[in-house]
């Protein structure tokens, strides 16, 4: 739903149209000889310079997502014909042949560059043959437009095969967010791309640390095996969930081909005195925060999740699944390649996969060589400053938490910081040792039945409860919620026993919540970020006990004074990481009504549950559902009934108020949940199907019995 504003803002838009699949954010590439030559590409005409006083842009885009497959037929010859590699469709990835679900056959899918102000508009196709899908546009908040979210079953029907859904809203908070898809799997199998909402330079406050903004860097780990045949094994069998690799930009060396050759990385050109602005996007699948460094270089942080903050420089950077980061590089070594290096930490680190991949930092003048050594992933060692270190507190002088940056200009009236919060939650989490009857049966297969320990799955809970989302949107169809769908109603002890329940919790419209995240640790030495829909927040807190702490620990360490807030200018995010064995502390101004999901941003955590429902406000705080939106839902069969029987039949005629669109109203009828076919077309001709269409003057056995006597003797004659 857009504001007022925002459809004056339309109907003086200039539209720009355009299908297009843009190239990844790196520059042409350096040779041909070594790296390829990116073909040129259109550029959609709502990436341009913002200017103060220009009118704003409705931007179109379609998006078709299809099973597609990396190293086609549309490869050709690459990699060793490397301009191959860049032709129209190919999707070269790290050169190991897989299926992929991408959006416009590219990985990433197309970026969507656009000015504050703008209306952005993408019909998104589902060419897939079997699977639903949705968008989520990670970072933008949706203000205004709560059912544009692109969150199954929370504010929208997932899309199905062979339809589309038009998402459209005002580009109204500024900075580098990105796109995915928020169905199953398909995000870790190429459902995503950049989505950048810059600003005129007049109200950028970081203005003059930059002369280009050019790079957009999107870094994600890989698996060689589509998400959802990982995701089985894992859970029903002995399978790992380890990814194998890293791309950037979509690119990577993994696989060796004959005589050496290799698909082409990502490469960023320089030049040698300016100032560069990297907008970095993870958006990592699994486990696998991401650290990276540049041969040769330091950089200056700027931005993080879209929010500006004071510039802090700094050797290198992990980043975690759904972060984004900006950052200045300054081109002030001498004229050359260097690697930009990539490392795989927690599940991606050096006691499994080694996950590891490399661009190049190429300064025009430079040879066509590729930097000098081998990069690998034990050669690659991280020092100096490091800013968002894995589970690591305040304090250390080799590394510096979230929560001790500070927002680029001073906070001013902001009551996340000002008042008193008027609610205090505390989410715990961990994996639990339960007969998770999803995967482990009690008395068939329970986790303690198990021999073999690779086959024992925990389940990551919080506060023990297992998010169970319904078969109809929260938000589209909230008249739908029932009492006994939350955890209110649940009498066990979930603590010993698995517990599942659609966890919504209320928190009226304009409240300032503290919300204390902590990771016991106790199980595993992991690592968990967390993404909020509808609402940025500030991260005022952030430290690790120790290997494994509890909520009474942290609430006892809050009393005794031990916890230091930082309430001058904590940054802003929307998605966090937690220490292992510690906590993070964020408070969030609850003034976008809606029902908002807040979650792990592993996906194989948040298929299995761990996640919760923000409802903001009241009902009737909340925009009504667009026009025509869709509506879904279980169907239980009941008031049907067989055309069988004749008293039914009767009864039609008797009183036709009983039928309502083909169903009748007998809830006691003994005889509902039952559909006759007998195998064949004819008795549901007119309409008696409760799948097509009816209309009153051939609803009727009659007119079906006549038909049936008519193509019959047409038959015989």
């Amino acid at each position: 739903m857009m504001s007022a504003a925002s459809v004056q803002c339309a109907t003086t838009a200039i539209v720009a149209v355009l299908f297009f699949v843009p190239s990844p954010a790196a520059a042409a590439a350096a040779s041909a000889e070594l790296y390829g030559s990116e073909p040129a590409v259109d550029v959609h005409p709502c990436q341009r310079e913002c200017r103060s006083g220009e009118p704003a842009k409705t931007c179109e885009y379609r998006f078709k997502v299809e099973w597609y497959y990396t190293m086609s037929k549309a490869c050709y010859d690459c990699p060793y014909n490397l301009t191959d590699c860049f032709r129209p469709d190919c999707v070269p990835a790290d050169g190991v042949q897989k299926p992929i679900i991408v959006v416009n056959r590219s990985l990433p899918g197309p970026s969507i560059q656009v000015c504050l102000g703008d209306t952005v508009l993408v019909d998104v196709e589902n060419a897939m043959m079997e699977e639903s899908t949705s968008i989520h546009w990670h970072g933008h908040h949706q203000r205004n437009s709560p059912y544009m979210d692109g969150v199954p079953y929370v504010t929208q029907c997932p899309v199905p095969p062979h339809s589309s859904f038009r998402y459209v809203y005002l580009a109204d908070n500024e900075g580098t967010h990105f796109w995915h898809s928020h169905s199953g799997c398909q995000r870790g199998d190429g459902v995503f791309g950049s989505f950048i909402v810059r600003v005129p330079k007049d109200r950028d406050i970081h203005r003059d640390m930059y002369d280009e903004d050019l790079h957009v860097l999107t870094v994600t780990d890989w698996l060689h095996q589509l998400g959802i045949r990982k995701f089985l094994a894992h859970y029903h069998g002995s399978g790992d969930n380890k990814p194998e690799t890293l791309l950037i930009n979509g690119r990577g060396r993994y696989k060796v081909f004959k005589d050496g050759f290799h698909t082409p990385l990502t490469q960023f050109h320089v030049t040698r005195g300016k100032r560069y602005r990297f907008r970095l996007i993870n958006a990592g699948f699994l486990n696998c925060p991401i650290s990276m460094s540049i041969d040769n270089h330091t950089f200056t942080m700027i931005a993080t999740d879209g929010y500006n903050i004071q510039p802090v420089v700094v050797d290198s950077l992990v980043s975690y699944a759904g972060e984004r980061w900006d950052f200045v590089l300054e081109a002030t070594a001498d004229i050359g390649n260097y690697w930009m290096r990539f490392k795989g930490l927690m599940d991606c680190d050096e006691r499994f996969t080694k996950a590891f991949e490399v661009a190049i930092l190429h300064y025009d003048g430079a040879d066509n060589k590729k930097p000098e050594n081998i990069p690998t992933y034990d050669n690659s060692i991280h020092t100096g400053i490091q800013l968002n270190a894995l589970n690591k507190g305040s304090g250390l002088m080799d590394s510096a938490t979230v929560s001790e940056l500070e927002d680029a200009i001073p906070p001013i009236n902001d009551l996340r910081l000002e008042k008193k919060p008027d609610m205090t939650l505390f989410m715990s989490y961990d994996f639990y040792s339960l007969d998770n009857p999803h995967f482990h049966k009690p008395m068939l297969y329970g986790f303690k039945q198990v021999t073999h320990k690779a086959e024992r799955v925990y389940t990551p809970q919080i506060n023990n409860m297992t998010f169970k989302f319904q078969s109809f949107p929260l938000l589209s169809q909230k008249e739908m919620i029932q009492p006994w769908m939350s955890c209110e109603h649940i009498k066990k002890d979930c603590s010993k026993e698995f517990c599942e329940c659609t966890n919504i919790i209320k928190v009226p419209l304009g409240s300032i919540v503290e919300l204390f995240l902590i990771d016991k640790g106790v199980t595993y030495n992991a690592n968990h970020p967390f993404h909020l829909h509808g609402h940025p927040f500030r991260v005022i807190a952030m430290e690790r006990v120790g290997n494994h702490t509890s909520v009474e620990e942290i609430e006892q360490m809050d009393r005794d004074g031990r916890i230091v807030r930082n309430l001058r200018s904590a940054p802003l995010k929307d998605t966090v990481t937690v220490p292992d064995g510690g906590f993070t502390i964020l408070r969030f101004l609850a003034d976008n009504p809606g029902y908002w999901l807040f979650h792990c941003h592993i996906e194989f955590h948040v298929e299995v549950g761990m996640a919760t429902v923000f409802k903001i406000g009241e009902d009737w705080d909340m925009l009504p559902p667009p026009p025509g939106f869709p509506k879904c839902g279980n169907y239980n069969g009941k008031g049907l009934v067989s055309f069988l029987y004749p008293e039914d039949i009767e009864l039609q005629y008797k009183n036709p108020n009983v039928y309502h669109y083909g169903f009748i109203d007998n809830k006691n009828d003994s005889r509902i949940n039952m559909i006759t076919t007998l195998d064949k077309w004819w008795p549901f001709v007119g309409g008696a199907h409760p799948y097509v269409s009816s209309i009153a003057n051939t609803n009727t056995p009659y007119f079906s019995i006549v038909l049936c006597v008519l193509i019959s003797v047409l038959l015989i004659y």
